[in-house]
């Protein structure tokens, strides 16, 4: 692209190395700027990635050249920072969740929305090579009509590994808040918006004892939810069954599947951009795994926000955008809350499938309008 999209990125912890990486490549995007609250860290990813500057948040936020604010932060900040670059006049693309609370992501939208400016969020793994593969077999038929889905995380938690994981279990996280967004982006992606949830969540655990350096030893007090079922039914008329978990030890069912009236299709991984497709359909004689026919099968994080850069200069809409991060945080949310109050909930938002990627596009291609 001749004119890419200038973006300045805020937080430069765990994950936003692989985003540096890949957006430094993507030639809708020019990534002008680093920050952090620690500005040493904003001051190495720079330097590692080829960075020009490092910034305090407040400068990054005051730079007129930036156009578009990647917000990496922790969760409980994922609004504040937000609205912050919307206030100062730029796009701005959330890691996710959108926000902790549904108001919060509420404001972002209604603010963007008077002030022509556009509001993206991950994931975009279902813009990946596996799950493209998924949308456009579902969308022709190759399993019938889509009438029932189920989606499993189950892990014993991210402790063990990730130098830092207290966050992961207060409020805003847990693992419905952390690993829902993948499983429930890629069912909407698949199947269009939920009409109504139930569910019902609970803390197994309520304290637990940190495995990874350099905090190992360290004891976290548990404030959310770290088991979570929930029941969705889809307004096309499919169930949907959801469990994550950080609480139980490895099982054989996990994934999505997704079931139709003419046969049955196993989904990769939603934290994932590739991996195989397998469908069974009445008459096979074996499950059959399907040829990957879009691109972008490697870890390919950032697509979403080059993606969304060039609809923000071609004008159209980008496909990871405000709208289905509202209506997957509002299930979440909404889960949590039939839970606590024993009953059916339906759901307030909505939104539209995002537009299928066409076969072979690539973040790593200019795409002109």
């Amino acid at each position: 692209m001749t004119n890419p999209v200038n973006i300045g990125i805020v937080g430069c912890g765990n994950i936003s190395s692989i985003y540096l990486k890949n957006c430094t490549r993507f030639p809708s995007l020019r990534v002008l700027a680093c920050a952090d609250l620690v500005l040493e860290r904003a001051q190495a990813q720079a330097t590692a990635f080829g960075v020009p500057k490092a910034y305090s948040v407040d400068e990054l936020m005051a730079d007129p050249a930036i156009e578009l604010v990647l917000n990496l932060t922790i969760p409980a900040v994922h609004g504040e920072i937000g609205l912050a670059a919307l206030q100062a006049g730029k796009h701005v693309y959330n890691e996710k969740p959108l926000a902790i609370e549904r108001e919060s992501a509420r404001q972002m939208l209604e603010l963007a929305e008077s002030r022509g400016l556009r509001v993206g969020c991950a994931p975009d793994t279902f813009m990946g090579g596996g799950l493209q593969t998924c949308r456009k077999l579902i969308d022709q038929g190759l399993i019938g009509r889509p009438v029932a889905a189920q989606a499993f995380m189950q892990s014993r938690g991210p402790e063990s590994w990730h130098p830092s994981p207290d966050f992961f279990y207060q409020p805003g996280a847990g693992p419905m808040f952390d690993m829902g967004p993948y499983y429930l982006t890629t069912l909407t992606m698949l199947l269009g918006p939920v009409r109504r949830v139930t569910g019902s969540a609970q803390i197994s655990h309520p304290q637990r004892v940190i495995g990874s350096q350099p905090l190992q030893g360290t004891i976290i007090t548990v404030n959310t939810p770290t088991h979570i079922a929930g029941v969705l039914d889809f307004q096309s008329g499919a169930v949907g069954t959801i469990v994550t978990s950080f609480d139980v030890h490895p099982g054989k069912i996990k994934g999505i599947e997704v079931f139709g009236t003419e046969g049955t299709m196993i989904l990769p991984d939603p934290n994932a951009f590739g991996g195989p497709v397998i469908v069974y359909r009445p008459g096979e004689l074996d499950w059959q795994e399907q040829p990957i026919e879009h691109t972008h099968v490697e870890n390919s994080r950032g697509i979403g926000v080059a993606d969304m850069a060039d609809a923000i200069r071609n004008g159209q809409p980008h496909r990871a955008n405000g709208e289905l991060a509202f209506h997957v945080l509002d299930i979440m949310h909404a889960i949590h809350d039939a839970s606590r109050e024993g009953r059916h909930i339906e759901l307030q938002s909505t939104m539209e499938r995002p537009a299928a990627l066409p076969t072979g596009w690539s973040a790593l291609e200019a795409h002109a309008a």
